[in-house]
């Protein structure tokens, strides 16, 4: 009935902003802790919205986190009775924080991230197409689009209220003031290169 898995794997938790994805990620935080398991928490220095020595959510939930600037950085404070790592915004890390995730697994840590899967422009986001393959377990969030309230998979960045052009820069920290979720069909990008003009054929029915 119950079943022993062996210490050590890599879950993602995924989707787009307002999705809950830190929400999430602090739940499960804070359900390890209870059971009293040694969790230490990271998140990128360039995340400083809401706080420079904590992970928090857009409603509200929080965690103390350490910041750092680079992936390997964080091998700098896991020791062997660490049990879990965690790692918020995993999205603004460069591309080393895959092999450090995959290091940290194969030596029986239970490590977990969350990200954004797209950037602005809906296409997959720095690392986070990798962590999703080697995953063993993913958790796609959708949030509600700020439009049409259909299910939002894709984040709407919006300068002075218009949308951005394709080619303004990926990385731009916000929050609503910024960014709103959207649907595949609400989703706007300025300038957006065009790369197939399909015209279908009509029925003959």
């Amino acid at each position: 009935m119950y079943h022993q898995y062996r210490e050590g794997y890599l879950e993602v938790v995924s989707g787009c902003m307002f999705a809950g994805k830190t929400e999430e990620l602090i739940r499960r935080i804070n359900v390890l802790s209870y059971a009293k398991k040694n969790i230490i928490v990271f998140k990128p220095i360039i995340d400083n919205r809401y706080s420079e020595e904590e992970i928090v959510s857009h409603a509200g939930a929080h965690v103390k986190c350490i910041s750092v600037t680079y992936a390997n950085e964080i091998l700098n404070y896991i020791s062997e009775d660490v049990e879990v790592i965690a790692v918020d915004e995993v999205q603004f890390f460069d591309e080393e924080i895959v092999d450090i995730c995959e290091y940290l697994a194969d030596m029986g840590k239970r490590v977990m991230v969350a990200g954004l899967d797209k950037d602005f422009r809906g296409e997959a986001f720095g690392v986070m197409p990798e962590l999703l393959t080697r995953a063993e377990f993913v958790t796609k969030l959708t949030a509600v689009c700020a439009k049409c309230g259909a299910p939002a998979t894709r984040t709407q960045r919006l300068i002075n209220g218009k949308p951005a052009t394709f080619h303004d820069p990926i990385v731009l920290v916000g929050a609503k003031e910024n960014y709103e979720p959207r649907c595949r069909h609400c989703h706007m990008v300025a300038d957006k290169p065009i790369k197939y003009n399909l015209k279908l054929k009509k029925s003959n029915t």
